[in-house]
């Protein structure tokens, strides 16, 4: 049986999601529907000078989030604009 892992939201995240357009929200949650089966795909990296970020490309667009192997739960930190994501 496969593994699923639970996806939790940080606070901001929503408010994020919502400055997103549209057309790009509906594939940063196909993106977020595929890192419950796979929390490492390919094009996964992790974020330089953090122990347990890692970022994934969405368009323009990058989704920030922990991984909890121990536990099954994926934390989505952060949404937003490959310009702004990293401020």
């Amino acid at each position: 049986m496969p593994v699923e892992y639970r996806l939790e939201f940080n606070k901001r995240y929503l408010k994020d999601l919502e400055k997103i357009p549209k057309v790009f929200q509906k594939s940063i949650l196909q993106a977020l529907a595929y890192l419950k089966h796979n929390p490492r795909p390919d094009g996964c990296k992790k974020m330089r000078g953090f122990d347990d970020l890692y970022r994934i490309r969405c368009g323009d667009y990058r989704i920030v989030y922990q991984i909890h192997d121990n536990v099954l739960l994926i934390i989505v930190i952060d949404v937003g604009h490959r310009k702004e994501i990293y401020r």
